[in-house]
């Protein structure tokens, strides 16, 4: 990206990404808003999107951009590399082709 954040797709699917704050991000979140660009990750849906933020606020939080979008953003400073591969790991396989998937759960349980 031209802002020098990252991303990462399955196939051509979004489902990890650094996106900058936004002016209406950092009005929304005042003093809470990271000084570090967050990591974005896609979620099953909004309910577990809150269940992250209810668990861990101090890492995970969103904006009103996402407000309907099951997606968290995650302070990454403050994520332990265990729950950023769980991150990650969910989000791909919230994205990923049923077939991939299946093939990459079957490795696992292995």
């Amino acid at each position: 990206m031209a802002d020098g954040s990252a991303r990462w797709r399955v196939r051509r699917t979004l489902f990890v990404w650094q996106r900058p704050l936004r002016r209406a991000d950092l009005e929304a979140l005042g003093d809470l808003a990271p000084e570090e660009t967050p990591l974005a990750a896609r979620v099953a849906d909004l309910g577990v999107r809150a269940a992250l933020i209810a668990e861990q606020p101090d890492v995970f939080f969103t904006t009103p951009h996402f407000e309907n979008y099951p997606a968290v953003l995650a302070r990454l400073e403050r994520l332990s590399p265990a729950d950023l591969e769980e991150l990650v790991v969910e989000a791909w396989l919230q994205r990923a082709p049923a077939k991939l998937v299946k093939v990459f759960l079957a490795d696992r349980a292995g």
